[in-house]
């Protein structure tokens, strides 16, 4: 069965979309509007000053006129603050792990979440719920809250908490953990080497701990599991639908990591990439700075819901999943 005329208007909303330097290009929101893409992601080169955060914010509203999309940013600490500069940067998340001082990281999480708030973001696409157990993981440096499953866990329970407090939503990553991995999934396919015994005993209790505290978003990587599937977590209806959805019982919206990455690209063009992700069970497809990477991927996606290769209900359940977001974000996203 092909898509309907009233979910055909609606597709834009799965996506969230990025744009190369200081501010977007006209093509960049002309595309924005037409589409009424659901969700913006910023990057350091958007955000020279917070002046200039503020500037990009409006110009993307004011391509909305009902529905204003998710402003999201990945402002983890340290080395990856796409905001610099006080309030809005702090120190790595590794740095807190040192000292186990989670009042600390309360205290000064909570400052750049208010500010983050205040510029007009309402969506932070943290914290990391991985956990730190490969020096070679040159990606994760320094952004993990250590290597203990527990303190992870400790840690991720209060940047839920604070986000929330703080106006923010946010989301738990990289699912179902990226911390064993060797490659960068910007580069390539990494792979991990553990089962279901060892991820319930270890990679599980971060993520675990942040659903139960609330956490927003979930999402994946470009990561080959072989002790659950043999294709990438982003194609893998088999990961998705039985460990987050089923192990543990997450409802809310799955989101791709940035679909233009090396990674991602053993599942085929853009447009082919999305629609594996989203026929796997993600609910919002991320693509980050490369415009004509997403618009091309858009007309794929809406072109496969016109075939049928993507079904109704599936459509359905993810509309209703990003709808039930924006309701929970409430009145911080609506100016």
């Amino acid at each position: 069965m092909s898509i309907q005329n009233e979910l055909s208007t609606k597709l834009g909303q799965l996506f969230i979309v990025g744009f190369p330097g200081k501010a977007p290009a006209n093509a960049f929101l002309q595309f924005i509007r037409e589409e009424q893409i659901g969700g913006l992601i910023l990057f350091e080169e958007n955000c020279p000053t917070h002046e200039q955060v503020r500037e990009n914010v409006e110009r993307i509203r004011d391509c909305f006129n009902v529905i204003p999309p998710f402003i999201a940013v990945d402002q983890e600490g340290g080395r990856i603050c796409r905001l610099r500069g006080a309030p809005a940067e702090f120190r790595a998340p590794m740095s807190f792990a040192d000292s186990g001082d989670v009042d600390l990281f309360k205290e000064i999480y909570s400052r750049s979440a208010v500010y983050m708030e205040a510029l007009g973001i309402s969506l932070n696409l943290a914290p990391v719920a991985d956990i730190w157990l490969n020096n070679e993981n040159h990606c994760l440096k320094d952004r993990c809250f250590g290597d203990s499953p527990e303190m992870v866990a400790e840690f991720v329970r209060a940047a839920v908490e604070v986000s929330h407090a703080s106006g923010l939503i946010c989301c738990l990553k990289h699912f179902p953990g990226l911390g064993a991995a060797t490659i960068d999934p910007h580069e390539g396919v990494s792979e991990v080497d553990y089962d279901r015994i060892i991820w319930e005993q270890r990679e599980k209790l971060p993520f675990e701990a942040g659903i139960q505290q609330g956490a927003d978003l979930l999402m994946t990587t470009h990561l080959k599991a072989p002790g659950f599937d043999d294709t990438i977590v982003t194609g893998s209806h088999k990961i998705i639908s039985g460990l987050a959805r089923k192990d543990l019982q997450f409802d809310g919206p799955i989101v791709t990591d940035d679909l233009c990455m090396e990674g991602a690209s053993v599942l085929g063009s853009f447009g082919e990439r999305a629609v594996a992700a989203f026929n796997a069970g993600h609910d919002l497809l991320l693509f980050g700075k490369d415009t004509d990477a997403a618009m091309e991927a858009y007309d794929y996606f809406a072109d496969a819901c016109g075939r049928g290769e993507v079904s109704l209900d599936r459509l359905r359940a993810a509309l209703d999943r990003v709808a039930g977001l924006r309701y929970r974000l409430g009145r911080s996203v609506v100016r």
